[in-house]
């Protein structure tokens, strides 16, 4: 059902932790770059085993809320509940041990290198270069084919498209619970942005739980089980991807207008926040 959330910087354990279905919740999390407070309380719940979206206009957070779980942001107050530890303080090593990793946005790769070496820098935290090329064999190569028959060229020489699979490959060495990925379709033509949310839907049939922040909304909702909506670093609106898609107030956040949450048991009107980059 879709519904707002009531963020309270002050709460302590969120009111669904340990419940099978949620792999992580943002609760309260307060934080963004120096002096600039981009999220204001932020809660969210990301379900485990599901391809969930997060969605909004330019500067509504969404990048911020992520990196905030990697710890690249730091959080002010709040918590992120991954199963039941509290995992805001810890270093991004840490948390790839834990099983969550990240593609951050734009291209990632090193062009001079080749495909092969650059899978390999994936299980630089593995400490073992044998289980290294083991994974990149028995995962990268399995998932995306056309990395084994392109190993030894120049990442240089891929394509948008390749080189996004690249980066997913790399990340998914570590057998992440959690995949975190920032705008996958950027610089890729329609076709080859179907073909990546195709990828990233099989690795939630694997097992993979995927939170992407895409600004190609109706695309990515449309292949996505759950829809977060961030506006002015607060949760708008959660719920299903199509309930998300179909409600009434979408169309006018995207056009640049204020949500204004139509028909929720938690009305929380917009505000606007000069914070806000």
């Amino acid at each position: 059902m879709v519904d707002t959330a009531s963020p309270d910087a002050g709460s302590t354990v969120p009111e669904r932790r340990g419940q099978d279905d949620i792999i992580l919740r943002m609760d309260g999390v307060v934080g963004g770059y120096g002096a600039t407070t981009v999220l204001h309380g932020t809660t969210l719940d990301v379900h485990r085993n599901a391809l969930t979206t997060i969605v909004g206009p330019n500067g509504a957070g969404k990048s911020t809320a992520v990196k905030a779980i990697f710890g690249m942001v730091r959080v002010r107050s709040g918590h992120v509940w991954y199963d039941d530890e509290d995992i805001v303080g810890l270093s991004q090593v840490e948390l790839l041990r834990r099983g969550i990793s990240f593609v951050p946005q734009g291209r990632n790769v090193f062009p001079r290198m080749s495909v092969r070496a650059n899978l390999e820098l994936g299980g630089v935290s593995l400490g073992n270069l044998a289980l290294t090329r083991e994974r990149v064999a028995g995962i990268a190569f399995e998932l995306f084919p056309m990395l084994r028959a392109k190993a030894d060229k120049q990442a240089s020489t891929l394509s948008g498209g390749e080189q996004k699979m690249l980066e997913i490959g790399r990340a998914m060495l570590l057998e992440p619970r959690l995949l975190l990925i920032d705008e996958p379709s950027v610089g890729l033509s329609p076709i080859l942005v179907q073909q990546v949310f195709g990828l990233l839907q099989g690795l939630r049939d694997r097992g993979t739980t995927v939170l992407m922040i895409e600004q190609n909304a109706k695309s990515a909702l449309e292949v996505s089980d759950y829809g977060l909506v961030l506006q002015q670093g607060r949760l708008a609106l959660a719920g299903t991807a199509p309930e998300i898609l179909n409600h009434p107030e979408i169309g006018r956040l995207f056009l640049g207008g204020a949500m204004r949450v139509v028909g929720a048991s938690r009305e929380q009107p917009a505000r606007n926040d000069p914070d806000v980059p």
